[in-house]
């Protein structure tokens, strides 16, 4: 159905992506004369935008071809010691370099396709990007199954002209929430490399933070793009299930995954989902896509009477730091916007969570059946994913349609509060990222305690379809980030993205520079 949302604007529908994205730019987004390249705007620390590096590129400070090769330079260094950060699991220098090229010839002739020409952007291994194989983490699956030409949201993606630096690394399969991969290696948490970067999709949220890229796609079907971007301190957006076209994606999860973006900013991450949304010319279910719409940001401070959902017991359910930190980001929103937070009960969320883990798992399971009888593959498997896959494959067809009816049950119990308030929020993660142990390298960890901390907030956005963002609003003693999480109801995407922009103007000033960290932009 469509819904009622304040300060949106509706983007036509025969749009290409470049045409969104100048929509986006020129109707959503604040005005177009963004901050020099070697200046901030605000006092705290400041990662490069999209519209940063646009504007480099249109006063000549700097080329795309530049960037590509100070990119190219930091990839190598942070993928050996001391650092070893685990960014990538494949990156092609001279397929950089010739894209970054094609964009300098184009900013030269001023024919710059949009804002998005020129700019780094990273994506997960689990989306098909010419010109490399999707590996999903694994060591066999790019043989078992070849990927032909790009992924949709990847083709949108590089008909804005935006560079496709490489495949990120992530937890093998998407079967965990450490983005420990013993076949790749870990992916560090630029904040503390001695730390996890969260999975699945740990590489992108990592290169991101890392100032590596302004943007990255990862795929989300249990947390997969918000955990990370939460344990990172960048925003992580997850769409409505059906609002990105999902062709081109591993199908190991095909109702609870959907493509998402990992960014720096809200901003970045409304230029991003402005380019890989769209039609996808399929019906979702029984429904048509509804029109697209995006938020006019520079009109948040208009948007009223919004009201904000919290389940109190669940809210705090949590580390202490967590809990107050959370807490103190909602009274700063609530006394800036008179927004109200409304009180409400969700019953059932632990049994929700179960029955999440019985599709997601039944589902992944079904996907690689024909693999899992080959037992050269299997011993190709990290000990973390062989264990997984093991449970998934004890699910029987009775569970999995329970699990449905469960899934249905609170799609009506979410229906309720709904009608009560506009959005969800909750803490993004219940810990903070914790140390990287030395004897789970080779082998991948199965911690199903922090796993559960991790993955506690995460199951309505996708075993319920719901649209949901998280913020960055601040760090724990050690410094590591905390993550507040907004969930709106299916596609209302305009009032999530001008919410999460209102809780980022309100954090910002207190953002902090990760230990490891490239500037590509202003050396």
């Amino acid at each position: 159905s469509e819904l009622e949302e304040q300060e949106v604007k509706q983007i036509e529908p025969s749009s290409d992506p470049a045409s969104q994205v100048q929509q986006a730019v020129e109707n959503c987004l604040l005005p177009l004369s963004s901050p020099n390249c070697s200046t901030t705007t605000s006092p705290g620390f400041h990662r490069w935008t999209v519209m940063d590096y646009y504007n480099a590129y249109t006063t000549r400070q700097i080329t795309p071809t530049m960037v590509a090769e100070r990119l190219i330079a930091a990839i190598e260094e942070s993928s050996t010691a001391p650092w070893d950060m685990g960014f990538f699991i494949n990156h092609c220098p001279k397929d950089i370099l010739k894209q970054a090229s094609e964009s300098t010839l184009r900013y030269e002739r001023g024919e710059a396709i949009s804002v998005l020409d020129g700019v780094p952007i990273a994506v997960k291994d689990e989306i098909d990007c010419a010109p490399y194989p999707t590996t999903g983490g694994t060591k066999w699956l790019h043989k078992a199954r070849a990927s032909e030409g790009d992924a949709e949201c990847v083709a949108r993606l590089r008909q804005c002209g935006a560079i496709l630096v490489g495949k990120t690394n992530m937890h093998e399969l998407g079967a965990g929430t450490s983005g420990i991969n013993p076949h790749y290696g870990a992916t560090r948490n630029p904040f503390d490399v001695g730390k996890i970067a969260g999975g699945s999709s740990s590489g992108s949220a990592a290169v991101v933070a890392a100032g590596l890229c302004p943007a990255a796609l990862g795929v989300d079907g249990g947390g997969s793009v918000r955990m990370p971007a939460a344990l990172c301190g960048v925003v992580g957006f997850k769409p409505t299930f059906g609002r990105v076209p999902h062709s081109g994606v591993l199908p190991l999860n095909w109702t609870v995954g959907m493509v998402g973006v990992l960014a720096g900013t809200v901003e970045d991450s409304l230029i991003v989902y402005a380019a890989i949304s769209g039609d996808t010319q399929k019906r979702i279910g029984s429904l048509l896509q509804p029109k697209l719409y995006l938020p006019l940001l520079e009109s948040t401070s208009s948007v009223t009477n919004i009201k904000l959902a919290r389940y109190k017991e669940w809210f705090n359910d949590c580390t202490e730091e967590i809990r107050e930190c959370c807490s103190h980001a909602l009274d700063l929103l609530s006394q800036k916007y008179g927004w109200k937070t409304v009180e409400v009960v969700i019953p059932e969320i632990e049994t929700m969570r179960l029955a999440h883990y019985v599709t997601i798992g039944s589902e992944c399971s079904t996907a690689l059946g024909p693999h899992l009888h080959n037992s050269k593959k299997v011993g190709k498997m990290g000990w973390d994913v062989r264990v997984g896959l093991s449970v998934y494959g004890a699910f029987s067809s009775k569970e999995y349609i329970q699990a449905q009816r469960l899934r249905n049950r609170q799609l009506e119990i979410h229906r309720k509060v709904f009608a009560m308030a506009d959005v969800i929020v909750s803490p993004t993660t219940g810990v903070t990222a914790y140390p990287i142990l030395n004897d789970c390298l080779k082998t991948g960890e199965l911690d199903y305690v922090n796993g559960a901390a991790l993955v506690r907030y995460q199951i309505a956005g996708n075993f319920l379809g719901l649209p949901a963002i998280t913020v960055p609003v601040g760090y724990d003693k050690k410094g590591l980030p905390i993550g507040l999480q907004f969930i709106g109801q299916p596609w209302s995407e305009p009032t999530l993205l001008h919410v999460a922009f209102a809780m980022q103007g309100l954090c910002n000033q207190g953002y902090k520079k990760p230990e490891a960290f490239y500037d590509l932009l202003h050396k």
